[in-house]
């Protein structure tokens, strides 16, 4: 067990290590020149040069990645060079909304998706659970976040079309982030819930299933006692992965729903060429994705014996 989580230790850190490279040579590549930008096309070029040499970005790509990375690691992030203030702090500000938007999508969805995935494999209910996952596939996030919006906002007019508010004031902060957190959960539980039926329809045929079925377990003792355990696995690995969609779709929730998150935070970056801000915020939704999936390897190791072995 010891062995296996350090092996995995060591994968994530690798591999937050290549995406680092990767992140900062693709905003290196990017054209044009952070100076000209901030101080207009027709600047004097002595001033960009100036300004060019205060951002540092007249050193080698070599020398900015390294002060970069080292400054990570002890959690400077860099001072934007469009607000003058530092990364993290902003970052640190948006991603509370972010990280509750998609926390609580994923929790709608999980919270659907296992109660009606195990149902439809007992109840052959099959073909309803398959439209539903075909229309959670098929209708894009943003579709789903105005519907509810129409519905719930301007026809009904219980809750509010946009904004947000602070966990501080729970009531409010439920209202804004109902409508946000079920246009993610309700497409990832359609998503999900056809691999959850999947799974306990595999379990349920195998081999010692059908013991314990023989030897008077019902079927609902059988799936709890012997079939759950393996049947958790596989769904765990496709929560892990829709996490990273829950992301991406995110950005586009706090577009529709206007919620100030990373989101708004990272497009209004690259519009302004502000590089440092940019590298900051995909840097901590790679670090994100990676720690999720780095916690769904420790409870597949925990639920299953059998992954602790050495490959």
């Amino acid at each position: 067990m010891v062995w296996a989580v350090l092996r995995r230790t060591l994968v994530m850190a690798v591999t937050v290590f290549a995406a680092s490279v990767v992140v900062f040579a693709a905003c290196s590549a990017l054209p044009g020149d952070t100076a000209t930008v901030l101080l207009g096309e027709r600047a004097d070029p002595a001033s960009v040069a100036a300004l060019r040499h205060e951002i540092g970005t007249d050193r080698p790509l070599a020398v900015q990645y390294a002060d970069w990375a080292t400054g990570m690691l002890g959690g400077d992030f860099g001072t934007s060079v469009v607000t003058r203030r530092p990364v993290w702090p902003q970052i640190a500000d948006r991603l509370q909304v972010t990280a509750s938007l998609v926390v609580t999508g994923m929790a709608l969805a999980v919270l659907l998706a296992v109660p009606l995935g195990v149902l439809a494999s007992r109840r052959r209910i099959g073909p309803l659970v398959s439209v539903f996952g075909q229309l959670g596939m098929a209708v894009p996030v943003f579709v789903a976040g105005i519907l509810l919006s129409y519905v719930f906002a301007v026809r009904l007019r219980v809750l509010p079309a946009g904004g947000y508010a602070p966990l501080g004031d729970p009531y409010q902060w439920v209202r804004h982030m109902a409508l946000p957190a079920l246009s993610l959960g309700l497409v990832q539980g359609a998503v999900l819930v056809r691999y959850v039926r999947g799974e306990v329809l595999e379990v349920m045929e195998k081999e010692y299933i059908r013991t314990a079925l023989a030897t008077g377990r019902t079927w609902w003792g059988a799936l709890w006692h012997h079939g759950l355990r393996n049947a958790v696995v596989p769904v765990l690995t496709v929560i892990g992965v829709q996490f990273v969609v829950l992301l991406s779709g995110a950005v586009i929730v706090e577009a529709v729903f206007t919620l100030p998150g990373v989101g708004q935070m990272l497009l209004r970056a690259v519009e302004g060429r502000d590089l440092l801000l940019v590298q900051g915020v995909v840097m901590i939704l790679i670090a994100l994705v990676l720690v999720i999936n780095y916690l769904v390897d420790l409870l597949c190791l925990a639920v299953d014996p059998r992954l602790r072995r050495p490959a």
